[in-house]
């Protein structure tokens, strides 16, 4: 193969000089960057192929004290802590209310929430210590995703006239809103 500025060799084959069709002495050294990244079987100059530093795509990371949502089995939607990392793919989780287990990584949501400085496999009792300090279940309660699985639960358990009073509610407020909006087009005209 051929090389390529002395001690580099790029792969390019037959790529080097004369044999790329560039007569000596005219522009640039024959085989030099200038004229490789010009050549028109390469895609893109050479330049272009040093990597830029990525910008961090993910915020939740898998740790000791990482408060996580169960979304499937028969804890659904139960709040738990990682209390250990077992292997790529399970966790050892617990909660203040529930028996320590092992659990897959897909059965898992992480949150934003979590315990700082919590030991590796605590006990229950410097767990449920760290939970309250934490407040897990206030900052869950507040956040958006807290808020949207409450609502979701609460309209789940209405029955049948619940669901009819949420809808008379609705018109009413709708029929307001129409009004109001109705005067301020009526001003602004």
């Amino acid at each position: 193969m051929g090389t390529w500025d002395g001690d580099v060799d790029l792969g390019f084959g037959a790529l080097s000089g004369q044999a790329a069709g560039v007569k000596q002495g005219h522009g640039a050294p024959a085989g030099s960057l200038s004229q490789l990244s010009a050549h028109p079987s390469l895609p893109l100059p050479l330049s272009s192929c040093v990597p830029k530093p990525a910008a961090m795509v993910f915020r939740r990371f898998v740790e000791i004290g990482r408060v996580a949502l169960i979304n499937y089995g028969p804890e659904h939607g139960k709040l738990v802590v990682i209390v250990d990392v077992v292997d790529q793919n399970r966790a050892l989780i617990d909660a203040p209310d529930m028996v320590r287990t092992q659990i897959n990584f897909k059965r898992l949501s992480l949150t934003d929430i979590t315990i700082p400085e919590l030991p590796r496999t605590p006990s229950k009792k410097v767990l449920k210590k760290a939970y309250d300090d934490a407040d897990v279940e206030g900052k869950w309660s507040n956040s958006a995703w807290g808020k949207k699985l409450a609502v979701r639960i609460k309209r789940a358990s209405l029955n049948d006239f619940d669901r009819f009073k949420v809808m008379v509610a609705r018109v009413k407020r709708s029929s307001i809103v129409r009004r109001e909006l109705g005067k301020l087009r009526r001003e602004k005209a």
